[in-house]
């Protein structure tokens, strides 16, 4: 995490960060609520900070009143006027003459008006997901209805700092327990629920509309065409009254500006800011790839019932996700109740999905698994190739309980103490020459011996 500091704003301390060391500054302005330490413990929030950084020196703070800035008597929470002191403040302190804005959501109301009125110390600004006026009137129509508003304030009054208030932001890692987790620990730090519901009502009173034609520096606005936040035509319409700027619509329905289209996001600020198009050169790593699934799990389902059934597989996935951080591995993606993970050592990868294999028993289910060692690309978060498939066929092949590998991983963990089964040559589906598969049974030959934990069905 990079080293927080603080600038002095009158006499309130705003924190702050900077990171990496591009030729141009870019400030990055968080919507309604924020804290900038917290940021970086969900994974994909930290990995959009980094590739900011990657090209830009990226300056981050939280405003006065959220995060780790100062907080302020609810009854004198600060104007946009006040904030763009906080970021003139912030500026100052790293010697930043002038930066791109980059304001998301409530965030850019900020920019726009710093744009607007300091336009010798902003050479970009950059809007995404942001609006003008957030209550809804004739000549506004895609705001939320005065009525809408109160409901919002009244539900976070009641349940602040519970995933649910916070999860419309980003539906797409909606059944994601750890991000759910992670958000409401981000809302409870960014905000105390008092200034959250204060901020909200101060927020529903901003109106920039006037501000947007004397806007002169280049704009960039980026808006998600199923965004339940900000509607898109919202955005358009923003577009067409700031002078010259240029509108960039993606397909996703997050607002959470690191949720899904966040690489095509990133792309599109990079080649504003740089003038340049992203390098899309791919990363080819070594790695043992891991899959798992659960056996029957359709059956299983329709036997306990919907509400039941949710509630053992988010078990399995809290389980899954433990061992594979166990294991010093990393998560690649979930889809319904199978994971795809990757390590660095084969020997971590076969273990961990042992342990994997004796927690889904635990908990009344059993699953199957497939490693395998090669050559992948790295594509954002994602990895491909020839080797991704060959595990997926290979965990395809397991019996319930089974955890097999191919012939790659068993030459590899030689000496590890790790008891293989050979169960002879198979055509992979895809793939153009046989390939041998073993199944692990045992984690020593001490454990065999002694009646390690290995599904009967498995060694029958």
């Amino acid at each position: 995490m990079p080293e927080t500091r603080y600038a002095r704003s009158g006499d309130v301390n705003i924190a702050f960060q900077v990171v990496g060391e591009g030729p141009d500054d870019l400030v990055y302005i968080p919507g309604w609520i924020s804290n900038i330490e917290i940021m970086w413990e969900d994974p994909p929030m930290a990995a959009f900070l980094e590739r900011l950084a990657s090209f830009t020196r990226l300056i981050i703070f939280d405003k006065r009143g959220t995060g780790m800035s100062d907080r302020v008597p609810s009854q004198h929470l600060p104007t946009l006027e006040v904030r763009m002191d906080d970021l003139r403040a912030v500026m100052d302190v790293v010697g930043s003459e002038s930066a791109s804005l980059l304001g998301h959501s409530e965030g850019g109301n900020m920019a726009i008006l710093f744009a607007a009125t300091h336009p010798q110390r902003v050479d970009r600004l950059i809007l995404v997901g942001s609006y003008a006026k957030r209550v809804w009137s004739e000549d506004y129509p895609w705001a939320p209805t005065p009525d809408t508003r109160e409901d919002e304030v009244a539900e976070l009054e009641e349940h602040w700092g519970e995933p649910g208030t916070m999860m419309e932001l980003a539906p797409s890692r909606f059944d994601d327990p750890t991000f759910r987790g992670w958000m409401s620990r981000y809302a409870r730090l960014g905000a105390t629920p008092k200034d959250a519901v204060t901020l909200l009502r101060m927020n529903t009173q901003i109106d920039t509309r006037s501000v947007l034609p004397s806007i002169s520096v280049p704009t960039l606005c980026i808006y998600k065409t199923a965004d339940r936040d900000v509607n898109v035509e919202e955005g358009r319409w923003i577009v067409s009254v700031i002078p010259g700027a240029k509108l960039v619509e993606i397909g996703s329905r997050d607002h959470w500006i690191a949720g899904e289209g966040a690489e095509e996001v990133l792309d599109a600020i990079e080649l504003f800011v740089t003038g340049h198009p992203p390098s899309r050169q791919p990363t080819r790593v070594l790695t043992t790839v891991l899959f798992t699934d659960i056996v029957g799990s359709t059956d299983t389902a329709q036997a306990l019932g919907d509400s039941e059934w949710r509630g053992l597989l988010g078990r399995h996935r809290e389980m899954v996700r433990t061992e594979i951080a166990r294991f010093k591995g990393q998560e690649v993606v979930t889809t319904g109740d199978g994971f795809l993970a990757r390590f660095d050592g084969p020997a971590r990868a076969v273990r961990a999905a042992r342990s994997i294999a004796n927690g889904a028993v635990a908990l009344g289910l059993e699953i199957r698994a497939g490693v395998h060692t090669g050559e992948v690309e790295l594509v954002g978060d994602d990895i491909a190739g020839i080797a991704v498939h060959l595990g997926a066929r290979i965990a395809g092949l397991g019996s319930p309980g089974e955890v097999l590998v191919s012939r790659t991983v068993r030459d590899l963990v030689a000496g590890s103490g790790l008891v293989f089964d050979d169960r002879g040559q198979h055509q992979l589906k895809g793939i153009s020459e046989p390939w041998q598969v073993f199944a692990v049974v045992a984690d020593s030959p001490g454990d065999l011996a002694g009646g390690a934990q290995v599904n009967s069905q498995a060694l029958a």
